[in-house]
């Protein structure tokens, strides 16, 4: 090897130690950055150049110093799919559980404030009205109780619908951040593409998609596959809401209020009327939240609400039932307690017919004013089979297993979530004990190339000024 190649070699050394250098910094940089992957220079030997004439049989020379291949980015895709599954299941978990609690949490069962406890009070005072027929203040009492039944039920059936109105507003909101992700997984991967074709570094770029990822499968479930060409698509329910450098938009569907028509639904805006049965994420736990009510199996709210109107209904008909059957104090009969209100559901239409003792029935005909035989007999109603305290409590307890299952399977998922980023953490996550190692190694080289070049440096200024003085 000549002398200036010697200075080669030696300068290629110091430039590949510094960009090690500056690799090991900007990782300790970012060690707290969320989504960054921790970066290596790729270092390799100059190739040798090839022998010519009659040199062309002897033995190759020495290499020709350090050359940097590339950056690398330490990052492992199987264990950012497995992030992206474990997000989309925490994803959808996590939703259903918190509406279902939020759901339990406004049904206030067990306690004085809960429907059980009013329905309780209900019976009671027509207790009271049996122990003491005639009495005008235990007639009150009896209305008043019966207004208070039929305003807790009602508040309790406005409270489950101004949830279901709230989550499909999330549900919408849903929708246009993974719209907003898709276009920005699409925008990376034609600028990742350009970059990497005009030899750029795009590892910041890849971190950032990841992350856009990552984001959409939490929300929707989405998949990730990568197309080779420094571009990624991302598949939906199987289906690709991006696919290069195009991104599908989805729409939100169906009803806007509770018990419409029909149920909500997410559809590509491209083909409409074709609902996409999502298979994990945020938006896929609201939309079962929010599916119709079918016979106990249907989403939880739309249920509650049905349970609301069953309720409401049991009660009328059941009270209305003994109740057409006494006779008032001045000896009307065939009168009903309970009415509803015609256009909206029972819950919300519940009303009390009588307005004060005239028009309570709890005598048996032709027994006289201070008989309590039929305000008895409605008392028992919330002891017998079916009443409509064995239909709400059906219904709480429901709620309550299907919550507390729930929130098991949340918790559960999210520490699936924790293990699957601690895996993926170990393979791309900065570790600062490793980089200054990295870092102190770069260091070294760099040291160790730059005296090098100083030798040879002074080795040449002896030569320089020394040849032809020796003697003299």
């Amino acid at each position: 090897m000549s002398t200036f190649g010697g200075l080669n070699t030696s300068h290629t050394a110091l430039n590949a130690a510094r960009t090690a250098v500056d690799v090991a910094g900007q990782n300790i940089a970012n060690v707290k950055t969320p989504g960054y992957t921790r970066q290596r220079a790729e270092l390799a030997s100059s190739p040798v150049a090839g022998p010519i004439g009659v040199l062309a049989l002897s033995r190759p020379g020495p290499g020709q110093g350090v050359m940097v291949t590339g950056i690398a980015r330490l990052a492992n895709e199987m264990l950012n799919e497995g992030v992206r599954e474990a997000s989309a299941s925490s994803g959808y978990h996590a939703t259903r559980a918190a509406a279902l609690e939020t759901l339990e949490t406004g049904l206030r069962e067990p306690g004085k404030d809960g429907l059980s406890a009013r329905m309780q009070e209900f019976w009671a005072s027509w207790q009271d009205l049996g122990n003491a027929a005639g009495d005008g203040a235990a007639a009150a009492v009896v209305l008043q109780q019966a207004a208070t039944l039929a305003a807790r039920i009602a508040d309790g059936s406005r409270a489950v619908s101004s949830q279901w109105t709230a989550l499909r507003k999330d549900a919408s909101t849903m929708v246009d951040q993974v719209n907003h992700a898709a276009a920005r997984v699409a925008e990376l991967n034609d600028t990742i593409r350009r970059s990497t074709l005009a030899g750029g570094q795009v590892n910041e770029l890849l971190d950032e998609r990841d992350r856009v990822a990552a984001d959409l499968a939490s929300i929707a479930g989405g998949q990730v596959y990568d197309r080779g060409d420094g571009t990624v698509d991302v598949l939906v329910a199987g289906n690709p809401i991006v696919t290069g450098t195009t991104a599908n938009r989805l729409v939100l569907a169906g009803p806007t209020t509770p018990g419409g028509t029909g149920a909500v639904s997410v559809q590509w805006e491209r083909r409409p009327g074709t609902a996409i049965d999502l298979d994990g994420g945020e938006l896929a736990g609201a939309l079962s939240m929010l599916a119709p009510a079918s016979g106990g199996t249907g989403g939880s709210l739309n249920e509650a609400l049905a349970s609301y109107d069953a309720v409401a209904t049991a009660l009328a008909e059941q009270v209305n039932a003994v109740h057409r059957t006494g006779a008032t104090p001045n000896g009307t009969t065939g009168l009903d307690f309970f009415a509803f209100d015609p256009g909206v559901p029972a819950a919300l239409g519940l009303r009390v017919v009588p307005t004060d003792v005239s028009g309570i029935a709890a005598a048996l005909p032709g027994a006289g004013a201070k008989d309590g035989t039929i305000a008895d007999r409605i008392a028992g109603i919330g002891r017998a089979a079916g009443s409509p305290d064995e239909v709400w409590g059906s219904f709480v307890g429901k709620v309550g297993i299907a919550s507390g299952a729930e929130s098991s399977r949340a918790q559960v998922a999210a520490l699936g979530l924790v293990d699957a980023v601690g895996r993926q953490q170990s393979e791309s996550a900065v570790d600062l004990d490793e980089e200054n190692l990295a870092l102190v190694t770069a260091q070294t080289a760099y040291q160790g190339a730059a005296r090098v070049f100083t030798a040879i440096d002074e080795m040449l200024e002896v030569l320089i000024t020394r040849t032809g003085v020796v003697g003299r």
